[in-house]
């Protein structure tokens, strides 16, 4: 049985832009799409501004006008859609279980480019057992062209995630499009936090660079075998992780990075490069989990 991808809506523009998105990337994989809102009717001593009856309509609105956009842009798309009576963090997280990926939505930040993560975001993204796409409603994530890079941030060469490669290797076969490998040596301040830099900071000589590149080869040559299709082409770099990632992917159909799979389910925490990243970044982002 096919795994679907999963896309959350709550009725903002972004939503439905990640709705968009992830038809695409549906078709180009063969795969189902799964629409799902989460409709929780909240206690009797609960102040609620509506109805019941109001809330119901507009929850069921909210999925039959993605319903009919989408068919009629993807006929050929085979689609479903689910209103979930649970609050949206746990009816995405069970969906997750099942999914090959799943997609949100969300507002950029004021006086940056990249996403805003509130908390259903921060949530899943640090729960979730399949990759979770990242979607903005922009120009970027809208006109996806065929050619456009997928680019996969690497940390660790020696221990390179195999579910990371995988994801980014599968997203740029079903584009037709090049991968681009990239991996940052860390400076002794790196980039915690949300700050990046502006630019490439450190040098890297001859011999390093050299052993660098026969790591990097080492850990994708599964995956060329794998995928003989995808060109991979590769960037280096001596610098803050951050700031060096954006930097390759800035004009990318797709940026990938991991998430190290936590022990403890309670916590949001995805790790500083991924936050930085996901708060810089313009286009779609899919956070990987992995051990």
């Amino acid at each position: 049985m096919l795994r679907p991808v999963v896309v959350g809506l709550d009725g903002s523009p972004e939503s439905f832009a990640a709705a968009n998105w992830a038809a695409r990337e549906a078709l180009r994989r063969e795969l189902p799409l799964h629409l799902v809102h989460a409709w929780l009717w909240q206690p009797v001593d609960v102040p609620a501004p509506d109805s019941e009856d109001t809330v119901r309509h507009w929850a069921q609105r909210i999925l039959r006008d993605a319903e009919k956009e989408l068919r009629g842009h993807y006929p050929d798309l085979p689609l479903t859609a689910e209103q979930v009576p649970a609050t949206a963090v746990t009816a995405l997280l069970e969906r997750a279980e099942s999914a090959e990926m799943l997609v949100l939505g969300s507002r950029g930040l004021s006086g940056l480019a990249g996403f805003l993560l509130g908390s259903v975001g921060q949530q899943v993204l640090a729960r979730a057992t399949c990759p979770v796409v990242m979607v903005r409603a922009n120009e970027q994530s809208a006109t996806e062209l065929p050619g456009d890079e997928v680019v996969v941030a690497l940390s660790n060469l020696a221990k390179a995630p195999g579910s990371l490669l995988d994801f980014a290797f599968a997203a740029a076969s079903a584009r037709g499009s090049t991968l681009r490998a990239v991996h940052v040596c860390k400076l002794p301040a790196s980039d915690y936090g949300y700050g990046i830099a502006a630019g490439p900071i450190g040098y890297l000589d001859g011999d390093l660079e050299g052993r660098l590149n026969r790591e990097l080869d080492k850990a994708l040559e599964p995956w060329r075998e794998k995928y003989p299709r995808v060109t991979v082409v590769r960037t280096i770099d001596l610098a803050f992780v951050a700031g060096s990632v954006l930097r390759a992917a800035a004009g990318a159909g797709l940026l990938v990075v991991g998430r190290r799979t936590r022990r403890s389910a309670l916590g949001t925490h995805i790790g500083p490069v991924t936050n930085a990243v996901l708060h810089h970044s313009t286009v779609p982002v899919a956070v990987v989990p992995h051990d």
